[in-house]
């Protein structure tokens, strides 16, 4: 059952301006008839501060100088953290089978780079050193997987690498068995496997740090945008495209385009896979 933030006695009269400063901070725009979905996600975070209103909540959000660890809490609840091994397959494996070569060719003695963001729970971080692993490459080349997300929580349980049977349902019991270890009712990542990912870290898409992480390759940004307003994809898609070299992949959800939002990718078929393309 829906949490109903007005039958607590909170007023929904600012919640045009929580939702606006949510956006502005995380990119995720929730629209006017979506206001009562995040009233009910941050209700529960206002009553625990002990405020009677969601204005008090914004003074806290926007001029409290110590609102760091708060937004942290709040990404946390109003993420949506679903994520599964093995999803949307066939772009990763286009990028190991053409992209990763043609850049190692390009520089044979650079470490190569790659980052997911939002990474979740880990999930398609551990997919990509899976794919690599079975291809070889981390015997031919360096390689480096970097993983990012809002969520601090997130970030937590990625690097715990313990994970449910839910997390396996498009994974082929013969991979599960090879990369990760029965633990009581959930399976963890075998060591081998979770020193391939070279660093998890707390990245908000929205902040600056973006243009210093995103100075890599090859991107994957999948399925966030779809939470994101056009100027916000508008806004993260330029840092990428000023800070990733040429050629740049960036890789998207299958069902996120960027054609409204910008002209510095280019959409290419790649082995049946569609990517966006910095040349």
């Amino acid at each position: 059952m829906a949490f109903h933030s007005d039958y607590l006695g909170l007023s929904m009269a600012a919640m045009p301006l929580l939702r606006d400063i949510v956006h502005e901070r995380t990119g995720i725009y929730f629209a006017p008839d979506r206001l009562d979905v995040l009233a009910d996600r941050l209700a529960p975070l206002v009553l625990e501060r002990g405020f009677e209103s969601f204005l008090d909540y914004y003074y806290l959000l926007k001029y409290d100088p110590c609102a760091t660890q708060e937004w942290g809490r709040l990404i946390d609840t109003i993420s949506v953290p679903e994520t599964y091994f093995w999803r949307e397959p066939d772009q990763i494996q286009a990028n190991i089978d053409h992209v990763v070569p043609q850049l190692v060719r390009a520089n044979p003695y650079e470490t190569l780079r790659l980052w997911t963001v939002p990474c979740a729970t880990g999930e398609e971080a551990l997919t990509i050193a899976m794919m690599l692993d079975r291809a070889g490459w981390f015997t031919r080349a360096q390689i480096e997987i970097h993983a990012s997300d809002a969520s601090p929580t997130a970030i937590q349980r990625a690097q715990a690498g313990r994970y449910r049977e839910r997390a396996f349902r498009s994974l082929a019991p013969d991979l599960r068995d090879r990369y990760f270890r029965p633990n009581g009712e959930a399976w963890v990542v075998h060591p081998e496997l979770a020193r391939r990912v070279t660093s998890w870290s707390v990245v908000n898409l929205m902040d600056d740090e973006v243009a210093m992480r995103a100075r890599v390759p090859i991107v994957f940004c999948r399925n966030v945008f779809i939470y994101f307003s056009d100027s916000g994809v508008r806004h993260v898609v330029d840092r990428f495209a000023d800070a990733m070299p040429t050629p740049g992949f960036l890789c998207v959800g299958a069902s996120e385009s960027l054609l409204r939002v910008t002209t510095k990718f280019e959409l290419e078929e790649i082995a049946g896979a569609f990517v966006y393309v910095k040349r």
